[in-house]
């Protein structure tokens, strides 16, 4: 299992505070001023450095290329998210930040699952509900205003910034939703296959059809006879594209691809920004998560 790496994304500009990154795992860092927001995964670590801007210094407690599902904490990270005045989270997702939360941030806890609905995940996918909860930018624009409101009551001088900081940001992903309603429309297979279930929020809203190789969990062994279940499926389906992504092994897609004559392609689940995404921050791996689907499923 993998400790995560704190790294500070976003500084202080009055005091004019410099972000500081912490190497290795559960490294430690610089004590800074004004306004804290501890995340658990990347896309909240984005939605906060946006939302809080220079004002707030944000931490990300999973280390950059990890699976985020496998964080582990080290006594200094419990520390920073008991400091922090903003633990930004998304319950049921990471249990090492749940306990630590329940426990420590109690009153500064912002759970995305109790601002957004999440979904709930079919039994044969694992069943529970869904963290991934970001990659439908309506539920994203939503914390975002949780977020810029939770903001504005630590610091109220600096309400108006938060609050027109979660507007644009707001904006912004109003604007990729519109792209992926307009570029998913009309196109000539709903089907698509990935590695692990995560892909349940654009599925939904978008009207595609994702079956998993393996569940919810990116981590979980299909069977031989999901695998075979999966590739009759391609076959029957005309699926062109089996999907793998940055931080699980290719492997069980490439054996599908394989043995029904399918390509491979990266969709990036977004649990965290590598070398290897297809983009340097959320918006930018969204749109080609898009260009990849469009492609694949053979959209006009």
């Amino acid at each position: 299992m993998r400790s995560g790496m704190m790294t500070k994304v976003a500084a202080a500009g009055a005091a004019g505070l410099v972000a500081v990154a912490a190497a290795g795992c559960g490294g430690a860092t610089e004590e800074a001023d004004g306004v804290s927001v501890v995340t658990g995964v990347y896309p909240l670590e984005w939605l906060a450095s946006q939302v809080g801007g220079e004002a707030v210094t944000v931490t990300n407690l999973t280390e950059p290329g990890a699976e985020p599902h496998d964080l582990e904490l080290s006594p200094r990270q419990i520390g920073v998210i008991s400091d922090a005045d903003v633990a930004l989270y998304i319950q049921g997702m990471q249990p090492a930040v749940d306990d630590a939360v329940a426990q420590q941030a109690a009153d500064s806890a912002l759970d995305v699952a109790q601002v957004v609905e999440l979904r709930e995940v079919p039994s044969a996918d694992g069943g529970g509900t869904d963290p991934h909860m970001w990659l439908d930018p309506q539920r994203m624009a939503e914390v975002a205003g949780s977020l810029g409101e939770r903001l504005a009551e630590i610091d109220p001088d600096g309400a108006a910034a938060y609050r027109a900081n979660a507007q644009r940001v707001a904006d912004e992903l109003g604007t990729l939703e519109a792209e992926y309603t307009e570029r998913l429309d009309d196109c000539e297979t709903r089907n698509f296959v990935v590695s692990h279930a995560a892909f349940g929020y654009l599925a939904d809203k978008y009207d595609l059809n994702q079956i998993g190789i393996t569940g919810i969990e990116p981590d979980s062994e299909p069977s031989p006879a999901r695998m075979a279940e999966v590739a009759e499926t391609v076959r029957e389906q005309g699926v062109t594209t089996i999907f793998t992504e940055t931080l699980v092994s290719p492997a069980v897609a490439e054996t599908v691809a394989e043995e029904t004559g399918a390509r491979t392609a990266v969709l990036d689940p977004l649990e965290g920004i590598t070398d290897a995404s297809p983009g340097d921050d959320y918006p930018s791996v969204m749109r080609a998560n898009l260009d990849t689907l469009a492609e694949a499923l053979s959209c006009s």
